[in-house]
């Protein structure tokens, strides 16, 4: 072999081995619909720790369904692509464990190491996820029925988007819990989960609940989205200042409901948090073999009302909160 075929045998060499190093170390991380501003604020810290993977030789792949219409199945359709990728590495929530937990525990079998976030605490036991970063969503639940009961709710309502999903059924679980410990009643309204995003459908939903139950005097949300919704049945009903409003989640709008004392607070999960070490900690351990001894790492619940809502606008204008 003359001197030139040596120089393009190492070259072609230390490519192949650099792109079999990088593709070692590919990560993919799987939310919800790109319609769901939510995922807005976890893609940010999913960003931020993008920096850092790249800086190690590493890429992330952010992946989304498009909307919640076929949830379960579009999860496990991308965990499936994911892995036809070469990811060595999944973070995703875990909301629908029917459909995504047999495609996780196919991914692991194939070496994959799974991060769980945001949803799936309780789920990652069964497809030895290396860790959960997220809030406990029943607690946060109990925390926010207790909330709205110390504060003088008698019958709280639970809005549901999306029935069946994991996440949301278990944090009105847990405000039913909470309220009744502290002397309240919980009516769980489940409605379709092709109203997800809806704001005009979700509060005529809301609406004809308080309208046909006037006894209802407090609501909470799963969602920011669903909060504003909320907020204009209320506000339709004249009921402003009268029938409290919480919700789990926060936006510019909630914060500034909340700064004026026409919603009583918001439950922050704090979700820049969960994209950024779900993304981070997924590769460092892909990379340098590290884990956190803590399992798992809860990011919530926090309430936020009037009395510390002024710090968490300063997050919200930065689009981490």
């Amino acid at each position: 072999m003359n001197f030139t075929k040596k120089i393009a045998a190492a070259v072609m060499a230390a490519m192949f081995a650099s792109s079999a190093y990088a593709g070692d170390k590919d990560i993919a991380v799987i939310v919800g619909s790109a319609q769901d501003g939510f995922w807005n604020m976890v893609k940010k810290g999913v960003d931020d720790a993008k920096l850092m993977v790249e800086a190690n030789g590493g890429t992330v792949n952010f992946m989304q369904t498009q909307n919640y219409d076929n949830f379960g199945p579009d999860l496990a359709s991308l965990i499936e692509q994911a892995v036809a990728q070469g990811a060595k590495g999944i973070a995703i929530p875990n909301w629908l464990p029917e459909s995504e937990t047999p495609a996780l525990k196919a991914a692991r079998d194939k070496g994959v190491v799974i991060v769980s976030f945001n949803a799936g605490q309780s789920e990652m036991g069964n497809y030895g996820a290396l860790n959960y970063f997220g809030s406990d969503e029943y607690l946060a639940g109990v925390e926010g029925g207790k909330y709205l009961a110390s504060h003088g709710a008698k019958k709280i309502l639970c809005h549901i988007q999306n029935p069946g999903a994991v996440n949301l059924e278990t944090r009105c679980k847990g405000v039913q819990d909470g309220a009744k410990a502290a002397g309240a009643d919980t009516f769980i309204l489940r409605v379709p989960a092709n109203l997800d995003q809806d704001m005009n459908g979700t509060s005529e939903a809301i609406k004809s609940e308080l309208i046909a139950d006037t006894s209802i005097d407090a609501v909470i949300t799963l969602a920011a989205w669903a909060a504003d919704a909320a907020a204009n049945s209320i506000e339709q009903q004249g009921q402003a200042r009268k029938i409290q409003l919480g919700t789990f989640d926060m936006s510019a709008s909630v914060l500034d409901r909340i700064s004026k004392g026409t919603q009583t607070f918001a439950i922050d999960q704090q979700p820049y948090l969960q994209g950024f070490l779900a993304t981070s900690m997924l590769f460092a351990n892909l990379k340098f073999g590290t884990a956190i001894a803590t399992k798992p790492v809860l990011t919530g619940p926090a309430i936020v009302d009037a009395s510390n809502v002024a710090s968490a606008i300063e997050g919200v204008k930065l689009g981490a909160r």
